[in-house]
């Protein structure tokens, strides 16, 4: 049994690399990297390093050769780039005979509004298309993709939001990761589509977490789309990178990450970790300069 995983040097990557290392031996995990330097440290554990670039479907042939299980983790970039990565990534698979494919998508991928969400729809397409069996790992959003603001909250800023009254299922990238290396090495999750939220808080009590947490009180400063583009801009963002942020502002306001009915407590066989709990490692690893 081969189980491979990509883009394994990453923040969630090599979060999902370590769980599956705590269930598997060394010998039967594989990982494909653009950088195979960057990934000495699991050559060394026993694990085979190979070289994947997305976009040179050749090396991505060769990749996945041998391989049972494969995790393809979504890239990053614009929306044509990331469509057309994960479409080379999905026939590679299927020329190479992989057995099980698992794909990291986004909450309600298929109904969603996100404005991250169209590559992830294609994908699943694709994948389904494909005729590989696989498992569809719905991510609804990472607490750590809120470090930046959090970190600006923390030398007085306030919280500033276009999101409305939109709720949110944060979770940490430990528990999405522990999903997934179960999803990899267990068996029982042959053409499965788990939506993994946490529990869904408004932005006003995320605020009210980050306040409790911080020790003191947090200021909510609800704006319009048009005010925090400015803002962003102020910030030094890119005209791009602006119109994707308040793009996410506008899909949580519109529910995109408001999921009813979770499978991630279900799929851990624990619940997630609580939102203080979450908040708090986000915050001790900034004041640990990490």
């Amino acid at each position: 049994m081969t189980i491979l995983i990509t883009g394994a040097t990453g923040k969630l990557g090599s979060k999902i690399v370590e769980n599956v290392l705590a269930r598997v031996s060394p010998e039967e995990v594989a990982v494909s990297v653009r950088d195979t330097s960057k990934a000495e440290g699991l050559k060394v554990l026993g694990v085979d390093v190979r070289r994947g670039d997305f976009d040179d479907p050749e090396s991505l042939d060769e990749a996945f050769e041998g391989v049972d299980k494969l995790l393809i983790i979504s890239t990053d970039g614009d929306n044509e780039t990331r469509i057309k990565q994960h479409a080379n990534a999905v026939d590679a698979a299927k020329r190479s005979g992989v057995a099980f494919v698992a794909y990291t998508s986004i909450a309600q991928a298929p109904e969603s509004t996100n404005i991250m969400a169209p590559p992830h729809v294609a994908t699943e397409k694709a994948i389904k298309e494909s005729g590989l069996t696989y498992a569809l790992l719905r991510n609804n959003w990472y607490i750590e993709n809120e470090a930046s603001t959090i970190q600006q909250v923390m030398t007085g800023a306030p919280w500033v939001t276009s999101a409305g009254d939109g709720k949110v299922g944060w979770a940490t990238q430990d528990d999405y990761a522990e999903a997934a290396a179960i999803v990899l090495t267990e068996g029982g999750h042959e053409n499965k589509i788990y939506e993994l939220s946490g529990p869904l808080y408004s932005q006003q009590e995320f605020v009210d977490t980050l306040s409790d947490v911080l020790g003191n009180d947090v200021v909510l400063q609800d704006v319009t789309d048009e005010e925090y583009a400015a803002g962003m801009r102020q910030a030094g963002l890119t005209e791009p990178v602006v119109d994707i942020v308040v793009g996410i502002q506008q899909s949580i306001r519109s529910g995109s990450l408001d999921v009813p009915d979770s499978d991630f407590e279900e799929l851990l066989g624990r619940p997630v970790t609580p939102l203080r709990d979450a908040v708090k490692q986000v915050v001790d690893g900034l004041s640990a300069g990490k």
